[in-house]
């Protein structure tokens, strides 16, 4: 299992370090072709300011649904994701080039992070479940999920009752 994970990760650096610049600079060179190259360097800037003003825009507006989320005692799960998504959409975002500013739009965009979050959702619990977090050996979920010797709802009778310390 952890060797799968090695060599899946190492094609993923390959894909992020070698094929994605690749794509961006023939991306690059196919806008500088058919506009002009100062146009394209212009459109680059214009790309990076409006990316810069939507992630801050997008950004407070996730935060102020977190704090309310918070102070109402949800738990801000969807909140959260989309932080997660706007923080790597404003990355993808300074990274100059075309392709990864669109990846970034659609991470960032208020009608397309919903999509987005979906597959963030799936892909932790992907993780988690992989990882064997949340699930006892018996098929019982909860916060003690890898230690089965600690006792759970289906382990006897609950005995309710009060603590008083002195």
């Amino acid at each position: 299992m952890r060797a799968r994970r090695t060599r899946l990760s190492m094609w993923f650096m390959v894909l992020a370090f070698v094929v994605v610049p690749l794509v961006e600079i023939w991306a690059i060179i196919q806008v500088g072709q058919v506009i002009g190259a100062w146009w394209t360097i212009a459109l680059l800037v214009a790309d990076s300011l409006l990316g810069a003003w939507l992630v801050k825009r997008e950004g407070r507006r996730a935060f102020r649904a977190l704090t309310t989320a918070l102070s109402s005692g949800r738990m801000p799960a969807g909140e959260l994701a989309d932080g997660a998504l706007i923080l790597i959409g404003g990355t993808l975002m300074l990274t100059p080039g075309f392709v990864t500013d669109l990846a970034a739009l659609l991470l960032i965009l208020p009608f397309t992070r919903p999509i987005a979050r979906r597959v963030l959702t799936r892909l932790v619990t992907r993780r988690l479940l992989v990882a064997g977090v949340g699930t006892y050996p018996s098929g019982r979920s909860g916060p003690n999920a890898q230690r089965p010797g600690r006792p759970g709802p289906e382990d006897g009778p609950v005995v309710r009752g009060e603590v008083i310390d002195d």
